[in-house]
């Protein structure tokens, strides 16, 4: 895992030239290869370089979901422009010692920012490569001591329909709430979102802060969150009470799982143009050297 101080931040126009952002980043991070940006894609490009490629800074902030400004890709972009996020505080309780609260200025001053590029797979059927800037999850969670009782974790997003226009209509339950298990939140892939392009995180990308799971749908990965609870059993996220039979709890990347309504074997790619032909999904959305031995033993058809 390649990781960087704020300082290293590639610029914008560094991810656009392959030959230099290989160059001054080298080839890995992860078990992910960093290849060429969204355009110039020749009939030739085999399915590794578009499986691999950094999406285009333009395609990840106006191509979103979250149905909290509109259920429409271009919604959250369109609607979320005046969306005021300072001030801002994340709340840590439940299942802990002593219940914390801190502000955004307190992250920013307590965590140093790194860079890791991570795919972004949609239940959908699409995928992205960003380079998102923040810090892994679990230094977040050491600042709590979690009773020995705590399981689960889930993560709240802000209700505020006045400036959400989503959560004005029963599209799902509000507030959004996901969950992730203990062990899966600790996990060093695990991270906690602020910015992406080495830029503030946009509105629509979930700012101030929200949650990256790579090796989980995209849906797993909370926006704007101000709450973060430890819990003994397991939590229902918004997605499992709006339709249980399609949104499991563990929704890892799973070409072998269909949805109910499309497969997931394969995925497009977005900003590869229309006539570039779909690629094949890795398990574990191509993590599954670092998290597949935490689900050793368990049917992963039965716990989707």
């Amino acid at each position: 895992m390649i990781k960087f101080k704020s300082s290293e931040i590639t610029p914008e126009k560094i991810y656009k030239n392959r030959r230099n952002f290989i160059k001054n980043l080298g080839l890995a991070t992860g078990s992910l290869y960093l290849s060429t940006t969204s355009y110039g894609l020749s009939s030739s490009t085999d399915e590794n370089e578009l499986r691999n490629q950094i999406t285009a800074y333009n395609d990840i902030t106006t191509y979103n979901n979250y149905y909290e400004f509109g259920t429409q890709k271009a919604d959250p972009h369109k609607n979320s422009e005046n969306f005021k996020t300072d001030p801002w505080s994340v709340t840590i309780e439940g299942a802990v010692q002593k219940k914390i609260t801190l502000s955004m200025d307190d992250i920013n001053k307590l965590f140093a920012t790194e860079e890791r590029v991570y795919r972004l797979r949609c239940v959908e059927g699409w995928s992205m490569v960003i380079p998102w800037n923040g810090f892994p999850l679990k230094n977040l969670l050491s600042k709590v001591e979690p009773l020995g009782k705590a399981k689960f974790i889930s993560f709240e997003t802000i209700y505020d329909p006045e400036q959400m226009v989503g959560q004005r209509y029963p599209i799902l339950k509000w507030p959004y709430v996901e969950g992730l298990r203990i062990d899966e939140a600790m996990h060093p892939l695990t991270f906690m979102v602020t910015g992406l392009y080495g830029k503030d995180l946009p509105n629509q990308n979930g700012s101030p802060i929200r949650l990256m799971v790579p090796w989980k749908y995209g849906f797993k990965s909370a926006k704007a969150i101000v709450k973060i609870k430890f819990l003994e059993k397991m939590p229902k996220s918004s997605w499992m009470i709006a339709s249980p039979r399609e949104y499991g709890f563990y929704s890892n990347v799973n070409p072998n799982v269909d949805h109910p309504r499309w497969s997931q074997a394969t995925e497009r790619v977005i900003g590869t143009g229309i006539w570039t032909p779909r690629i094949k999904t890795l398990m574990f959305n191509g993590y599954a050297d670092e998290v597949a031995q935490l689900y050793s033993g368990m049917d992963l058809k039965k716990y989707f």
